[in-house]
Order: C-alpha cells, then structure tokens, then sequence
C-alpha cells in the first residue's frame, strides 16, 4: 500500500513537471537571474498562471490534485474548498467543482470599504477549509492566508498546491509551527530530472540550476541578491 502511494506520487510528480515544461510554464536563466519580492536571485521562475490556458493540461492538473488529496487526506474532510487571491483562484473553482464542494477566496487584504472582509462567499464558523494555491516558495505568504480563514471561525490545516519550490528548509517546520500541512504535485526537482533527461536545456544552465536548488540563498548571495530572510507573524 505504501509502495504503491509513493509511485502514484513520483507519477504525478513527474508527469505534472513535464506538462509545466512543454507549455514552457518553467524559464531557466543563470546569466541573468531573477529577482524575487523578497530580494532572491534565482536562475529559475515558473508560471503556474499558464496552465489555465491550456483546457487538457489544466484538466490533468485539477485530477492530479484531487487524487492527492484523497491519497493523503481524506476526500470526505472538507466542506469548503478556498483559493488565495489571485493565481489559486481558479485552481480552487476547478478542484471545487470535481469534489462537489463550495467555493470561496481570500484577498490578500480588506478591501477597505463595503463589508471591508477578505473572504468572498460563504463560509460558517467551524467548516474545514482545503486552501488552495498555484504554487508555493517559503511558505510565509501562506500564513495570512490561513489566519484570514481561522479569524472567521473556520478550521484550515491543509494547504494543497501544484507546485512546491521545495528548497528552503525551514518551509516545512514554519507551516507546522502554525498547524497546516503542505501537499503538492511537483518541485523543482522533478522538473530538473525531467529537463535533464529530455535534454531541455544546455549543461551549464542545468549545472546552475542544481546549485541553486542545493543551496539557493547561498547561490542568490553570490549572484547580488539575499543571503537570508525569516518570517515575521503580523
């Protein structure tokens, strides 16, 4: 049983890497890196936000992610499935509607005047709340998110995305901290084991994407950007 959940995970893993590289979803770029919000240098980027425009792709997506939530959760655990403002919006719509659930999102912030809230629909105290999003780095930017949805009274500890950076290391002790469990499709990794056996990409670029993958704050230090950050709860 085991055996066979971890397969069904390396599968989707996998194939969800290779669906993200052929809609060209994944930018590698060592000579000149990105710049993050939060000051990193990286030689990758993706854009999970293209997948909506790709109607067989994004179907496979939203099955992958109902499949792993009824792998490692529970399909009956949720009454209420919610997407973060704006790329897990409609992530959320599409998982909602396969699991025959309620659908709400969360603003980043109140909208400063109206009913002033950050949740938009229908959500009752003590509801279990699956929260969705595109894709997760740190995991920091999460937290607000989960805090909007336990001030309304509502039950939130599992965060479900498609795709999870899965280098920083604090990440996972961050989000256990505040009680949330992170479930994902697919990670850098998997993308880099894809790039590298269909030969996607020259050897030197691959070279330092692995090297920024094994140690990217040490990598983003030496290419101008940030060598540290920490989360501060608001």
């Amino acid at each position: 049983m085991i055996e066979n959940k971890a397969k069904n995970k390396a599968m989707i893993a996998l194939k969800t890497a290779k669906m993200l590289l052929e809609i060209k979803a994944v930018n590698f770029r060592s000579k000149e890196p990105y710049t993050f919000t939060s000051g990193l240098k990286s030689p990758v980027y993706i854009d999970c936000r293209k997948l909506i425009s790709y109607p067989r792709i994004r179907s496979a997506v939203s099955d992958f992610c109902v499949v792993t939530v009824m792998r490692d959760v529970d399909f009956e655990k949720y009454d209420v499935v919610a997407g973060g403002e704006t790329a897990g919006i409609p992530y959320a719509a599409f998982i909602a509607e396969r699991m025959r659930l309620p659908m709400i999102y969360i603003r980043k912030k109140s909208k400063g005047f109206g009913r002033n809230v950050r949740i938009e629909g229908d959500l009752k105290a003590g509801q279990h709340v699956l929260f969705v999003e595109d894709l997760t780095t740190d995991g920091t930017s999460k937290l607000s998110f989960a805090q909007a949805i336990r001030e309304a009274g509502a039950i939130v500890s599992d965060i479900l995305c498609v795709f999870y950076y899965d280098i920083f290391r604090h990440a996972p002790t961050l989000l256990a901290q505040y009680g949330i469990k992170l479930h994902y499709l697919t990670t850098w990794k998997d993308v880099l084991s894809v790039a590298r056996n269909e030969a996607l990409f020259d050897p030197l670029t691959l070279y330092e994407v692995k090297k920024f993958l094994d140690s990217p704050l040490e990598w983003s230090a030496s290419h101008g950007g940030i060598s540290d950050f920490r989360y501060k709860p608001r």
